[in-house]
């Protein structure tokens, strides 16, 4: 209906922080605890962990009658009125260190409350078998070490700033510099930049910057992998690829080049995450001279451990794939190199662009 106002859509990731410590309970004499009765239990001291208070509480003869001869072990929550998401891994050792466990279990998610419908513990009724542990006792001293491991997992608050930046981006608002990359323009803020990039900073606010650099003409990078850079920049996240099947390797092979060209570690190392699964016989040649070219020891690495021949006849000068690759040319090799000491701005041309390119 014209004049409507449609509602914008706004999205939002939320961060998980994880608090993780380690509680400790020592069972110095076992056979001693034996007969203490069901339900009796002994209690590691009370541990802050993420801002809560827990112990570790054993029982040698079973939290209730239906343990039939185990010994039971649980994480006990403290903290009153407040539901705290959790994961935990229980152990008992013998005092000696001797490996493995005498018994383990681990809880990938728990959720621990306090209040009128307290669930504040949980842990396994058969923990461990009585026998057992007397018979280890007669063996050895007697004493137990039990373990937990507990990781507190706190919801921060949504992250919107992200979308906020990606929204300037888009539309345009506030922007001082423009960037022609072949024939397209790409609008952005130069200060933005400059926090981001230790390359962008030095060529518009470095001593060889010009006064007035309203205009860049960018040279030896495609307009899909400065965009999607731009991305990046502005929202710490790569832009949802138009293509069904994602990203090409072509274009993370790209990316990589830009994200060292302009010193963006981070997205560097995301782009070789990535191509370290898309290595195979057709890709290898140019995976390893791409890890050699920018110092890639993690693409490196993958490629040597998935073609140790092949990466030892680079190494011996020898070629591996006679087929043309489309990174790995005399012009990238000339035009796209990352040494910091030849990063500068080449010249202005008379149309009051400034070229940035890297000899």
């Amino acid at each position: 209906m014209a004049g409507e106002r449609v509602p914008e859509k706004i999205t939002s990731s939320t961060i998980f922080i994880e608090t993780t410590a380690t509680l400790c309970l020592e069972v110095t004499n076992y056979l001693q605890l034996t007969g203490m009765g069901v339900s009796k239990f002994v209690s590691s001291p009370a541990l802050r962990v993420g801002g809560y208070d827990w112990r570790i509480d054993f029982f040698p003869d079973g939290e209730n009658e239906d343990c039939a001869g185990n010994a039971s072990a649980f994480l006990t929550y403290l903290s009153q009125d407040v539901d705290v998401s959790t994961k935990f891994r229980m152990r008992m050792l013998e005092k000696k260190g001797r490996l493995p466990p005498v018994a383990s279990f681990d809880v990938s998610k728990r959720v621990f409350s306090s209040g009128p419908y307290k669930d504040d513990s949980w842990g396994h009724y058969k923990f461990v078998d009585k026998a057992k542990l007397e018979s280890l006792s007669q063996l050895g001293d007697g004493c137990f070490t039990v373990l937990c491991d507990v990781t507190v997992i706190h919801d921060s608050l949504p992250v919107e700033l992200p979308f906020h930046l990606e929204r300037v981006l888009g539309d345009g608002r506030g922007t001082d510099v423009t960037f022609h990359v072949c024939r397209q323009k790409f609008h952005a803020h130069s200060p933005l930049l400059a926090a981001r990039s230790p390359v962008f900073e030095a060529q518009l606010y470095g001593p060889m910057a010009d006064k007035d650099m309203g205009r860049v003409k960018i040279v030896g990078v495609k307009p899909f992998i400065f965009e999607t850079m731009l991305h990046y920049i502005y929202t710490d996240s790569l832009p949802p690829c138009p293509d069904e099947g994602g990203y090409s390797a072509a274009a993370m092979q790209h990316l990589l080049v830009a994200a060292d060209r302009y010193g963006l570690d981070r997205l560097k190392l995301i782009c070789e995450e990535d191509l370290c699964k898309r290595i195979d016989t057709e890709t290898i040649a140019t995976m390893l001279a791409l890890a050699d070219q920018h110092h890639c020891k993690r693409l490196k690495d993958a490629c040597q451990e998935l073609f140790p021949a092949a990466a030892r006849g680079r190494t011996r000068g020898k070629r591996v794939n006679s087929a043309p690759t489309p990174i790995v040319t005399t012009k990238l090799r000339r035009g796209l190199r990352s040494d910091a000491k030849l990063r500068r701005v080449l010249r202005s041309d008379k149309e009051g662009y400034v070229e940035m390119a890297l000899p």
